[in-house]
């Protein structure tokens, strides 16, 4: 008899999905195991027949030797879906395509945002990256439109109240003005959290509109200088080794 484990962990292990995507299509009732529709909380193992809207999953042993991490410079008006309504690409258009398993997004930019995205084949280290208790740093280039004083900048990493609770940045450090740009500021920010459109939301509630936003940083992995808009590049084994790393401070 197998060895049995969460559904979410079971799938993420196998490459199939990150574990917030596995407890989404459970939530739906898109999972069924052995025949029976899923539930939060239910366990599995790599026996048991498990099917996603029908189709059976297959379920190979893990292979932490095959992981693979990918790091792709998004260009804005991509979204972070597999697939768009709407029709818009999607950061999943360009990737490189897998023999086995599928890429799992680390985390979001939003469709007018750019920079760094990870993607990688290992479920559970995407689970990882994403998870708060892990405290990954995400650093970006932000232009805004007009020009906070200090009190703003103090209140903003002090912390100012959003609708799904308080936020702050780390760190703001003011970069040089471009030219024709003096009554606009751009900074250089850091936070260890990634909820939705949160940079944005936080220069709202300053007063003050985010014109562009770069994502440059994700934990020790910086956007390469040379890398342009809608290329990739695979991280190579001392990167990924440096992700686990940071990725290990994960307790739940």
């Amino acid at each position: 008899m197998s060895v049995t484990v969460r559904l979410q962990k079971l799938l993420a292990t196998a490459g199939l999905a990150s574990r917030r995507q596995v407890e989404q299509w459970i939530t739906d009732g898109r999972l069924t195991v052995a025949g029976r529709v899923a539930k939060l909380g239910d366990r599995a193992g790599p026996d048991d027949e498990i099917r996603l809207d029908g189709r059976k999953l297959e379920l190979g042993p893990p292979q932490p030797a095959a992981r693979q991490v990918l790091l792709y410079h998004k260009p804005v008006s991509e979204v972070t879906t597999r697939r768009d309504p709407q029709g818009r690409p999607t950061v999943f258009d360009h990737l490189p395509p897998l023999r086995q398993g599928r890429w799992i997004v680390v985390g979001r930019l939003d469709v007018n945002t750019s920079g760094l995205l990870l993607f990688t084949t290992d479920g559970d280290l995407a689970h990882r990256l994403m998870h708060p208790s892990s405290c990954i740093e995400r650093e970006y280039l932000v232009r805004l439109r007009g020009r906070p004083d200090g009190d703003t900048i103090r209140r903003l990493l002090r912390g100012i109240p959003l609708e799904d609770g308080p936020a702050a940045f780390d760190r703001v450090v003011e970069e040089p003005s471009e030219r024709g740009e003096a009554q606009n500021a751009s900074y250089r920010l850091v936070l260890h959290e990634g909820r939705n459109r949160e940079v944005r939301r936080m220069w709202q509630a300053a007063g003050y509109e985010v014109s562009r936003l770069l994502r440059i940083r994700y934990g020790p992995i910086e956007l390469p200088r040379d890398l342009r808009a809608g290329q990739w590049r695979f991280l190579d084994d001392r990167q990924v080794a440096a992700l686990a790393t940071a990725a290990a401070r994960e307790t739940a």
